[in-house]
């Protein structure tokens, strides 16, 4: 989840505006001390004083701390435990209960105490019948069918205490204590933070295949509204907490495949246990327990509830997570789930809940979320051909945000709180708190890296964290940035900034404009994009630059592992159209002029003078590769080139945020497919130089189950014309000591010049497979992380400098370039570990190859903040 990071953020600005814990909550866990399985519906008394709980499913359970007094831990099958308690017991209390031989020897032993077998077991016997008969009850075995989806997604502020109400600094704030509410869920004091509700009529037509979701109605409010990017919260929250299709074999949630109790791997994954016939809503059903093989995986633990007859339809079920597992930040998950049968016969899903209880660290309060789904008014009568119109899965209706009670009243399935339905009241109370104003402004500039100048904002400026950089031939950089947004004008953009080196004493610039055919709400590069732009800018960058995700005077990306010293001064002019399709096409065209001088350590020269000029100098030598003659002054000319270029990309299903630095995916499931091809103009606005570039790749992730994912890059290029060293194929090289993806972390800035290539990056997240069975070891919650690079490529004659001592078009390759081995591709491996303190990643980095080369760095270390579920 490493793009919710700017969710956490936000969290922790509300946790700052919340008063903290107080000590009177007792909670923890009840765990057999011979298995360390957990126990559930263990008893939790003060026998003294008639005041209990009972633990959760998981063991989990929460009491009041009554100093003095002493709580009774006691289950069936196990010797009690009474612990008195005093100031210094600690808040979170784990028990461990020893079995009670005398007492198993007068009762039966429950079947998951036993050793469990596969073979002969009944309850095992029966989820192979569930399985085998789940593709009977599919809805996509129907022509037609259609249903509406109401669902209420809220987040909330949980284990609100009356101690924290009555903090004096809340004494005179009836709109905050009005705000808290309890919770039927968890039965605990919560404070709802936001609500967005949204109904969507879910079609499908099995020939030809099609299905769409239209949303009909769409309301959201909350702490959202504080910021201007506040949509993040939504859209990462219906991307973590997604629908739960428990008849799916892999089960998408918190951003991780979960292995379904009826999919293809259940059995194999999943322990079941019979547990009891019982009667659910007059329906005779069999309920089974299951748990995973290994509790640190990422699976469910829970009950089902088989109908007890021969349709093996599922009635009822409840999804929990293992106490042990290795899920990030999650305190407790529930989804529960039933279905209904329709007069017509089919069983459909009709109630989908889910609660999920986070705590993202010990300094914060914690955050509970609430996701109720109701899906009513089935029908499976033919529906018209007009209703599929479009490639787009996803369509909402023009007026879906705007809907008024009326609309409500008739498709509301789940009413809303109190503190749901004041949420506007509690955002206009936190505005008016003294200095509230000033810790958005912080937290803004923090999250968002930019700073607003209104509100609304018309004007943002930043990046921030590009106002102070460094380079070879600037030394010390200055620069200021800013960008106009949608509320200063809905299709026209301005953005652009000024910068100056102290040590070249250059001042540089960059100004875009853009205008957007459709309606943006805050900046142009939201999905879908459709702009016309233009761009002017004279800087200073080096070659490796351009392969960089972040800004390239991103602060934190300019320490290097090795010397940037070959640069070039770049006056680019280029004029841009994308348009972008809502299923995931895109297209983008874009001319553009540019000449490039050489700086610092890097020279453009010709072939024909770089010959003539080293017989001046009376170096002797035969290689052009080798490093430059320091006896005379080596010419370098300006390359100046106008070229055209299409590109073409396809990524199904993708889906993203919009932050106000750059748009991200945040569902990296969808594979992406790209094409461009590049036409260098010679004799047109000064280009110098005709040539073509074809490039293409793709990218594909793969998800092994409880084994992690791995996914795939691979790309390819071919230059087709002889051409400067500048316009060869150049390898993705990163130079910064931050991880960045699909780049080389060991090959050096314009290391290896080709004018054909392949390259492919392949990495496979174990998610913890290898660790969690190692003693002690696991305990870390550590994740392994392996991957392989590697660059295959090819200089032809035509580019060879070797072969081309007096042409003019070829150039002297720069000093620390190198000619590949066709037979030898460069690999290099990565052995990682992520999870640590659950932000880190870290990764040893090692080159197998061509470490002869006097430019090789053979290993090194790379990191970067990486936080995931």
């Amino acid at each position: 989840m490493k793009k919710s990071i700017k969710l956490y953020f936000i969290i922790l600005v509300m946790s700052l505006c919340l008063p903290t814990q107080a000590q009177g909550l007792l909670s923890g866990y009840v765990i057999d001390a011979q298995t360390k399985d957990s126990i559930p519906m263990a008893s939790v008394v003060y026998k003294t004083h008639k005041e209990a709980v009972v633990s959760s499913i998981e063991g989990r359970y929460t009491i009041q701390k009554r100093v003095g007094w002493a709580l009774t831990f006691s289950a069936v099958g196990y010797i009690s435990q009474t612990i008195q308690i005093t100031d210094r017991t600690p808040m979170r209390l784990d028990i461990r209960l020893k079995p009670d031989t005398k007492m198993l020897k007068g009762v039966t032993v429950r079947a998951k105490r036993q050793r469990y077998s596969r073979k002969n077991n009944p309850a095992v016997e029966l989820m192979r019948k569930v399985i085998e008969h789940k593709k009977m009850t599919d809805l996509a075995n129907n022509d037609f069918y259609q249903y509406n989806k109401y669902q209420k997604l809220t987040m909330a502020a949980n284990e609100i205490t009356p101690e924290m109400l009555q903090n004096p600094k809340f004494k005179n704030k009836k709109w905050l204590t009005d705000q808290v509410e309890n919770c039927p869920y968890n039965n605990k004091l919560i404070l709802p933070l936001s609500v967005d509700e949204t109904v969507t009529k879910r079609l499908y037509r099995r020939r030809p295949h099609d299905e769409k979701n239209i949303i009909i109605g769409q309301s959201s409010t909350g702490i959202g509204d504080l910021f201007q990017t506040g949509d993040i919260i939504t859209t990462m929250l219906k991307d973590v907490f997604t629908d739960v299709n428990i008849y799916d074999d892999q089960i998408r949630l918190l951003q991780y495949p979960f292995t379904s109790p009826i999919g293809k791997g259940a059995i194999g994954f999943y322990r079941f246990y019979i547990e009891d016939t019982v009667k659910v809503d007059r329906d005779s059903c069999i309920h089974l327990q299951f748990l995973p093989n290994n509790q640190q995986d990422f699976g469910f633990r829970g009950d089902i509830y088989i109908l007890k007859d021969s349709s093996y339809q599922v009635k009822r079920c409840q999804l929990t997570i293992p106490r042990r597992s290795d899920v990030n930040f999650v305190e407790n998950l529930r989804v529960d789930q039933e279905f209904t049968q329709l007069p017509n016969g089919e069983w459909v899903l009709s109630v989908d809940d889910m609660i999920v209880e986070m705590k993202i660290a010990s300094f914060l309060h914690k955050i509970i979320v609430i996701r109720n789904t109701r899906l009513t008014d089935y029908a499976f009568d033919e529906l018209p051909k007009q209703l599929f119109k479009g490639k787009k899965k996803d369509v909402r209706e023009a007026d879906a945000m705007m809907r008024g009670d009326a609309f409500w009243a008739q498709y509301r399935q789940v009413e809303l709180t109190k503190g749901e339905n004041s949420m506007d009241a509690f955002i206009k109370g936190l505005q008016n708190i003294k200095g509230f104003k000033y810790i958005i402004f912080g937290a803004k500039a923090l999250i968002e890296n930019f700073v607003e100048t209104g509100n609304p904002s018309k004007v943002d400026i930043g990046p921030i964290n590009t106002m102070i950089s460094n380079n070879f031939v600037d030394g010390m950089r200055l620069r200021a940035s800013a960008q106009t947004t949608a509320n200063l004008n809905k299709h026209w953009f301005f953005s652009g900034y000024y910068a100056h080196g102290m040590k070249s004493h250059k001042n540089y610039y960059k100004g875009e404009v853009t205008y957007s055919f459709n309606k943006k709400e805050y900046l142009p590069r939201e999905f879908p994009k459709r702009t016309l732009s233009f761009t002017s800018t004279y800087d200073v960058m080096s070659p490796s630059d351009k392969f960089m995700h972040t800004d390239k005077d991103n602060v934190f990306t300019a320490f290097k592992w090795s010397k940037v010293d070959a640069m070039m001064f770049y006056n680019r002019q280029q004029i841009t159209f994308e348009r972008e399709e809502d299923f995931g096409f895109k297209t983008t065209f874009s001319i553009k002029t540019e000449d490039n001088e050489a700086c610092g350590n890097l020279r453009f020269t010709p072939m024909n003078e770089y010959t003539a000029w080293k017989n001046i100098a009376g170096n002797g030598e035969d290689n052009i590769i080798s490093p430059y003659p320091t006896t005379a002054v080596q010419p370098s000319h300006h390359i100046r080139t106008t070229e055209i270029r299409a590109a073409l990309e396809y990524c199904p299903g993708a889906t993203y945020i919009n932050t106000k630095q750059r748009r991200l995916k945040i569902n990296l499931d969808a594979p992406v497919f790209s094409v461009s091809h590049t036409l260098g103009l010679k004799n047109v606005l000064g280009g110098d130089y005709s040539y073509n570039y074809t490039e293409a790749g793709i990218y594909k992730r793969f998800w092994m189950n409880s084994w992690g994912k791995i996914d795939c890059y691979l790309k390819g290029g071919i230059q087709w014309e002889k051409v400067p060293f500048l316009l060869l194929c150049m390898p993705e090289t990163n130079l910064s000591y931050i991880i960045q993806d699909n780049t080389f972390n060991l090959i050096n800035n314009m290391e290896f010049l080709n004018d054909r290539y392949v390259s492919a990056d392949i990495s496979w997240d174990l998610n913890g497979k290898i660790f969690n069975r190692i003693p002690l070891l696991k305990k870390l919650k550590w994740r392994e992380y392996i991957g392989v690079k590697m660059l295959w490529g090819e200089l032809s004659d035509k580019n060879n400098p070797n072969m081309q001592t007096d042409s003019p078009i070829v150039m002297a390759f720069p000093t620390g370039s190198h000619i590949m081995d066709p037979h030898r591709p460069y690999w290099e491996l990565a052995l990682g570990i992520h999870n640590i303190f659950k932000i880190m990643h870290v990764e040893y980095v090692r080159r197998l190859n061509y470490n002869d080369l006097p430019s090789a760095h053979k290993h090194g270390i790379r990191f970067m903040v990486r936080m995931t579920f």
